[in-house]
């Protein structure tokens, strides 16, 4: 069943009904839960239900979270897990903690949701690291070009217990906020639809010298001016327009969020060029989480190991049925829905990348960052302990098949 048909049941208007009725926490955790198709009906008894369970009891703690992107259209898209988490909390906590839960871009967006949490404003947010990256610096660690070779050594870092001291200890210190899960994608240059007559790409140098929309990651830029992809920084709502028109070439983002974020229509080959992290992370206030007790701290942490565990098999479940980010593709997927084509690059054209970008083999771009970086992490190589750790597992590794771990158990 095409994921348009999941959802088309239910208007926005009775979406909003519902959620006027129920709350919106209630009725976006409610619609998350359908697996057949959804209709206005069917979605206010789930919606009923849910905010009856939710409000049995009075909540100790009320945390409020904020999402940049999710709606019910996206729910069963990219699945970075944030209402798996909020449900299981508030089930695991037995209604002690009720999560608030705004998405749609309604209290936060990709480059705000992460200055809200450090303000006060939410307790928890959801967004890309790399957008976030612009308030919270030290997320950049996750974005040294070619630091990861696939999908599966970026779970294996975040289940690792030294991404403890390499990533959250520090993020936690210098940005008060600890880092929960993440999904984990790479990025590729999504190119527009000038590129639609253009056979499908499978030369680096194709690529060359085309105008690309960057995101708010510093460490991004570099390797894309490295790869002579001209970065651009374009505001979200002008880059559907300008991929559409042919005023940028393409974006760089990664397979789900393109499908997610309804760029589908406008891109017309989706190139995987693997160059660095896609995470779209959960964060929480780290004094809220100092705040709560040791029994609750304890299902926080246990809820983010099971979003964790979620993720990882959804998501990849989800890049092929869902999305269709594999060749050939599932037919009824976004991508063959709305014709776009998967480039995937051959072993060779990624190293040559590699070598045109990596810290590896150009340490020179990457050594004011790296330093910086360094600093920060109290003199880890940030870089080489994270490379190390990446390739503990094998390249070409399933992600589905890497072993979860309590990291904080170490």
């Amino acid at each position: 069943m095409a994921i348009n048909d999941r959802i088309k049941g239910v208007s926005r208007r009775d979406f909003f009904k519902i959620a006027g009725t129920y709350g919106m926490s209630s009725t976006l955790l409610a619609a998350g839960t359908f697996g057949g198709a959804m209709t206005a009906a069917n979605l206010a008894r789930a919606a009923e239900s849910t905010y009856e369970r939710r409000f049995a009891k009075e909540a100790k703690h009320t945390l409020t979270f904020g999402a940049s992107g999710f709606n019910p259209q996206n729910l069963l898209i990219e699945r970075a897990g944030a209402l798996e988490f909020a449900r299981d909390l508030e089930a695991r906590t037995d209604g002690e903690i009720r999560v608030d839960f705004i998405g749609n871009n309604q209290i936060c967006g990709q480059l705000s949701c992460v200055e809200k949490t450090q303000q006060g404003i939410t307790d928890i947010y959801a967004a890309s690291t790399q957008n976030s990256a612009g308030g919270a610096p030290y997320l950049n660690v996750l974005d040294y070009a070619y630091m990861f070779p696939g999908r599966a050594s970026q779970y294996h870092f975040l289940y690792h217990p030294k991404s403890q001291e390499i990533l959250r200890d520090p993020y936690e210190k210098r940005h008060g906020l600890k880092f929960l899960f993440s999904h984990c994608e790479l990025r590729g240059i999504q190119l527009g639809l000038s590129w639609q007559d253009r056979p499908t790409v499978t030369k680096l140098e194709e690529l060359f010298g085309t105008k690309n929309r960057v995101t708010g990651t510093q460490l991004g830029r570099i390797a894309m001016e490295a790869l002579n992809l001209n970065p651009v920084p374009v505001a979200w709502e002008e880059t559907l327009d300008g991929l559409k028109q042919g005023l940028i070439d393409g974006a760089e983002t990664w397979a789900s969020a393109v499908a997610y974020a309804n760029m589908s229509p406008v891109v017309s080959q989706c190139v995987d060029l693997k160059f660095f992290c896609g995470t779209e992370h959960t964060a929480m206030s780290a004094s809220v989480f100092d705040g709560l007790g040791g029994e609750l701290q304890d299902a926080v942490m246990e809820s983010s190991y099971w979003a964790q565990t979620h993720v990882q098999a959804a998501n990849e479940a989800a890049l092929v049925k869902t999305v269709g980010f594999s060749d050939p593709q599932m037919p009824g997927t976004i991508f063959d829905e709305n014709d776009v084509r998967v480039a995937f690059l051959d072993d060779a054209e990624i190293k040559k990348a590699e070598q045109m970008c990596s810290p590896e083999f150009q340490p020179q771009l990457w050594e004011q960052w790296r330093e910086r970086l360094n600093g920060w992490a109290g003199g880890i190589d940030t870089y080489q302990e994270i490379y190390d750790i990446a390739r503990e597992v094998d390249a070409d590794m399933l992600p589905e098949n890497v072993e979860p771990r309590r990291w904080w158990k170490g």
